[in-house]
């Protein structure tokens, strides 16, 4: 037994030493006991209507290891670093407005990044445990990546329910391997917020209902992630965001100054991280994919991305725009395309715009848009 108890011990600290090399930042692990106060925590969320709907539904799965894996001794967390800074961002101007992607979107997809990761460590594992099972997941996987790495000491839970690391702030990406390899775990990080609500205060929609409780059907980062209509209140609270939104993270006072460039395929390309926004608008699917197919925000299309890029035209009011967010609300086959043009042209509200609007409105027979162009010619 004390034979064993060394390899494993001496196996972890091995493990801990490469983890750089592997382009991992940090590397923790925790036992493969359920998460108990996790599920209660979920039931709870799901009572209250919280939940986004890209979560794993079953929250048995969510929350007991041993559903995915019977074997299953311990759980391996990762986190991997990204940047923070925009270095030579394009300026936002008159006619040549822009809209922005969440930093984690920057760089190459997230996903493949951290999977790449895993793949080698896994590789790694195997050359010397020939018999070890490994699962690895990110973000699409059943167990709560946050809970995983706040329980494998990666960092606290913060208010803004995010995990904090004293090293990379909450600027990382997280995922996680369960394994059969009885690895000794690592003690949970104490919280260091405080009494720090800095994040819940910024929130532009209020979103973060308390410490470490999100409702995501209020967090601007979700709706920009749906495809269907948004209510005009949330449509101004957007601003010009694109994909997702970095607010209660840009506040935190622990991420003021981190700024982590070391991984050069997380690196933004500022034409992609802050793009125009009219071209946006007559984008067509190949032209997309060449775009913004190698990033994270591709992954519901381009839809949303263009429903977005008609939101920030009209909140910036731009009246250059109008002949382009005109002609979407005439010739574009989506509904919901038309509807948001109209609402843009409304919050535009030039002459240009009003015109616009009541001649679509004598042609328009769909009703969710018919109802849009009345709404923005009552209130322009």
């Amino acid at each position: 037994m004390k034979k064993e108890a060394a390899f494993w011990l001496s196996f972890k600290e091995e493990m801990l030493a490469a983890a750089s090399g592997l382009g991992i930042d940090k590397l923790g692990v925790t036992s493969a006991e359920p998460f108990l106060e996790l599920k209660e925590r979920l039931v709870r969320h799901r009572e209250a209507g919280f939940e986004s709907g890209f979560e794993e539904p079953d929250l048995e799965l969510r929350t007991k290891p041993a559903l995915l894996m019977p074997e299953v001794r311990s759980i391996l967390s990762i986190a991997v670093a990204y940047p923070s800074k925009l270095k030579g961002a394009p300026v936002s101007e008159p006619g040549k407005r822009r809209g922005i992607l969440s930093r984690s979107a920057w760089g190459e997809d997230y996903h493949q990044a951290l999977r790449r990761r895993m793949e080698k460590l896994t590789e790694w594992i195997l050359l010397r445990v020939p018999d070890a099972k490994v699962l690895s997941m990110v973000d699409t996987g059943a167990l709560s990546d946050r809970a995983v790495a706040e329980r494998a000491g990666i960092g606290w839970s913060g208010k803004n329910c995010s995990i904090l690391t004293p090293e990379w702030g909450s600027w990382i990406y997280l995922g996680e391997m369960i394994t059969n390899l009885p690895i000794q775990p690592d003690k949970p990080l104490m919280d260091s917020c405080g009494d720090c609500t800095i994040c819940i205060d910024a929130c532009p929609t209020g979103a973060l209902v308390g410490p470490g409780q999100l409702n995501a059907q209020k967090c601007i980062s979700f709706v920009t992630q749906t495809k269907g209509l948004v209510e005009d209140e949330m449509m101004v609270k957007i601003g010009n965001r694109l994909y997702g939104c970095d607010t209660c993270q840009i506040v935190c006072p622990i991420n003021r100054k981190i700024d982590s460039r070391h991984h050069v395929e997380l690196l933004p390309d500022p034409e992609v991280a802050k793009p125009l926004l009219r071209p946006l608008l007559f984008m067509g699917n190949r032209e997309f994919r060449e775009k913004f197919g190698e990033g994270s925000a591709a992954w519901r299309g381009r839809k949303p991305i263009q429903r977005n890029a008609l939101i920030a035209l009209g909140n910036f009011r731009d009246k250059e725009s109008v002949p382009d967010v005109a002609k979407v609300m005439r010739e574009d086959s989506r509904p919901v395309l038309r509807a948001t043009a109209a609402w843009a042209l409304g919050r535009i509200g030039s002459s240009e715009a009003i015109e616009a609007l009541r001649t679509a409105l004598s042609s328009e027979s769909d009703t969710d848009v018919t109802r849009a162009i009345e709404r923005a010619l009552t209130n322009p």
